[in-house]
């Protein structure tokens, strides 16, 4: 491993895409079900990669190239040579400090305010975008250079020990989870799965004498942390004497006030559900030496990409864009929020929820009811799952309509369009809600 990081110590950084080569480069030759990143290794090296990483078993180790590597499983050797650096960097003598990341909802929004407002001090490594899996994490890790004085690490899971395998990985100081909810119960099995998984951040953090970070108004983390006997630092409306200011048509963002009223937040981030994010990230900035009127001033520039929490006001409506991923956690939240909304009729406009298992027709039916108890003047749903919820609760109104696809509900509404409303676009990723918006 030493032989691989002075490889990489001298190259121009790591990928696993031959397509993303500009010279220099340590290639990983990653394997999958679908694809075989061998097959592109020595093109890799044609188009300017100093070395790559292949299979063992690989045609590409067979090929004679002094510059390949085989290993006998290069995605272990990328995790491997991440932990390594990991180990090995420091900061004025000392050991980089690393925030880790996790949680069902809001995730890569916490992260990115947090990284917002540690920049205000320091130079910051965190994930880029949503690079938070068992490749992504080890990317992220080797974007640490000798700049870097602190780096936030964001870690997702699909199944039960996906974050005891990142862990090791990022070797976090300081451990952080937004929220535990129902999502991707299909890989945990149950809430209380979800819990475990997510939980293993807070299993590393005991281990190795870290703090964590908690929202003192979850009960599900507070326990959590204290069946661990964890070291907590504090955040949440109560902790933080914060409220939040009921949104409108005029002032769509989230606005909340802290320190029982000394100070006003005004953010670009809709959705009052986003209030735990930002007032994680002042948590930690504030731990860090962030100053708060920095700290605020830093989470007040931010505006939201990728389809998280976005608000766009077109031509005929206002729209809450949150098409990023959909869970019954955060469709319950984004209901409310746009619920509490007033002065434009509302409509809902929802794609079927992904990965809920056997739990999935039961979910939906608890998102349509809370829909048809909220008073949506429309009620556009689409795909399969919301399809049986329909026939579960019967003919629910006159107000909800049923699309297959999101491009039949666009041909709808372009030729029935909604106008003066105020609407919410939300749905997992597989059913491409986003196709909706240009006729909004």
């Amino acid at each position: 491993m030493q032989l691989l990081y002075d490889l990489f110590l001298s190259s121009t950084g790591v990928t696993t895409d031959s397509r993303a080569i500009k010279g220099g480069e340590l290639f990983f030759a990653l394997r999958g079900e679908n694809f075989d990143g061998n097959a592109y290794a020595i093109q890799a090296l044609s188009d300017g990669a100093s070395y790559a990483i292949v299979n063992e078993d690989s045609l590409a180790a067979r090929s004679g190239d002094s510059r390949v590597i085989a290993v006998p499983d290069p995605l272990q050797t990328l995790k491997d040579l991440a932990a390594w650096h990991r180990n090995h960097t420091f900061v004025d003598g000392k050991r980089l400090t690393v925030i880790g990341l996790t949680g069902t909802n809001g995730k890569t929004t916490t992260k990115e305010l947090i990284r917002a407002v540690l920049s205000c001090k320091y130079r910051v490594t965190a994930t880029e975008g949503n690079l938070n899996n068992d490749i992504g994490v080890p990317l992220s890790v080797l974007k640490i250079n000798a700049s870097t004085q602190i780096a936030v690490i964001e870690m997702g899971a699909n199944h039960p020990e996906d974050i005891a395998a990142l862990t090791p990985v990022s070797q976090p100081d300081f451990g952080l989870i937004t929220n535990v909810g129902k999502a991707h119960l299909l890989g945990f099995g149950s809430f209380e799965g979800v819990k475990h998984a997510k939980g293993r951040l807070y299993d590393y953090i005991a281990a190795n004498g870290g703090s964590v970070f908690v929202n003192t108004d979850d009960p599900d983390l507070m326990q959590m942390a204290s069946d661990r006997g964890l070291s907590i630092l504090p955040y949440g409306l109560t902790s933080n004497g914060a409220a939040i200011i009921p949104a409108t048509q005029e002032q769509p963002f989230l606005r909340m006030t802290l320190g029982n009223g000394e100070y006003t937040i005004s953010t670009r981030l809709a959705g009052s559900y986003n209030a735990n994010n930002v007032l994680a990230a002042i948590a930690v900035g504030v731990h860090f030496g962030i100053p708060l009127d920095d700290a605020i001033a830093a989470i007040e520039a931010y505006s939201p990409a990728n389809n998280r929490s976005q608000l766009t006001k077109t031509l005929y409506n206002t729209v809450i864009a949150d098409m990023y991923n959909a869970n019954p956690t955060s469709m319950s939240a984004a209901l409310d929020n746009i619920a509490m909304m007033t002065g434009s009729p509302r409509a809902a406009l929802l794609g079927q929820m992904g990965e809920l298992g056997a739990e999935s027709v039961a979910e939906h039916v608890n998102v349509l009811r809370k829909v048809l108890d909220s008073g949506f003047e429309h009620v556009y749903l689409v795909g399969d799952e919301f399809r049986k919820a329909l026939d579960c609760v019967g003919s629910a109104g006159a107000t909800v309509q049923w699309f297959p696809s999101s491009d039949e509900l666009s041909l709808y509404i372009k030729a029935n369009p909604l106008k003066g409303f105020t609407i919410l676009l939300k749905g997992s990723r597989s059913v491409k809600m986003e196709n909706v918006l240009p006729v909004l």
